[in-house]
């Protein structure tokens, strides 16, 4: 048997330095906020809560400028895969607000040392017929819209660095309705000053008004597309697993890279339009902070 103490005091040393590094680091995607998100949502503020569990003096401000290049699903369910290049952005001020372009512009109204709790403004970027004409050709688009969100974050204790995590979104597309996560993650074995690791898995939810305007199938869409009719339930939306590591090039410079590997459930999988059940996405970053 482990001596507990023993145990405590190393492995609490060895976090600790884990998270030297992690204090300005957000997690530098260029996906916008999009719903359900390419990646797991825990994914865009990354490690952010446990810098306040090993560091409870944090800086003003966090920043993180840089590139990112992306390769995700056209739509959920698609086979057919898109690139992205884009900005990446994460500036905290204090552990009160964010600008991200991952989790859009948001506020924590509870700022707590093991719980945080806010509301953001993101960005969903919808779905057009042209982006895969063969297998959306007769089916309305998906405009883009902007998503209001509210989440909270608990991480357990410093021995034990699990973070919890829950959100609901609404869609402010007219037809669409809400989605929702719960969500859980934690470092990774082998994660050091210079390279930090996290994994953990996710469970997307939805609405029957959300199921249906992005799965469903109306009667007019049936008679322009070839499609049956087909009439999508809320539940069960997708079921999936992150990963995420930062290396530290130097002290100001880094390079990030997100997976997720998602499994769509439901109506959602049962849909005629998911011709790809399983989705894979990557994100790639180099950025610099201060």
């Amino acid at each position: 048997m482990v001596n507990r103490g023993v145990m405590n005091r190393s492995g609490r040393r060895s976090v600790a330095l884990m998270f030297l590094g992690l204090l300005c680091l957000g997690s530098p995607c260029i996906s916008l906020g999009q719903t359900p998100s390419p990646l797991q949502e825990w994914q865009y503020p990354g490690g952010i809560i446990l810098s306040g569990l090993f560091e409870p003096q944090l800086p003003k401000w966090r920043r993180v400028l840089g590139l990112a290049a992306s390769v995700e699903p056209a739509y959920d369910g698609a086979v057919v895969y898109r690139g992205e290049v884009g900005p990446a952005l994460d500036v905290r001020y204090r552990n009160i607000a964010f600008v991200s372009v991952g989790e859009g512009i948001g506020v924590n109204v509870i700022h707590a040392r093991h719980v945080n709790a806010g509301i953001a403004l993101g960005y969903d970027l919808g779905r057009t017929s042209s982006s895969d004409y063969r297998h959306l050709r007769g089916l309305d688009d998906l405009n883009p819209a902007p998503v209001p969100k509210l989440f909270v974050s608990w991480a357990l204790s410093r021995s034990f660095p699990l973070v919890l995590r829950a959100d609901i979104r609404r869609l402010m597309r007219r037809g669409d309705g809400f989605v929702g996560d719960l969500e859980a993650y934690m470092p990774l074995p082998g994660s050091s000053r210079r390279l930090v690791m996290f994994a953990g898995p996710s469970y997307t939810f939805a609405d029957r008004r959300h199921m249906q305007e992005t799965f469903g199938i109306t009667p007019a869409q049936a008679r322009s597309s070839g499609y049956s009719v087909y009439a999508a339930r809320g539940g069960s939306n997708t079921e999936g697993i992150g990963f995420s590591a930062t290396l530290f090039i130097t002290q100001h410079w880094l390079l990030n890279l997100d997976a997720a590997v998602d499994r769509l459930l439901g109506s959602a999988a049962a849909s005629p339009l998911s011709r790809r059940p399983t989705q894979r996405t990557l994100d790639i970053a180099t950025a610099y902070q201060w």
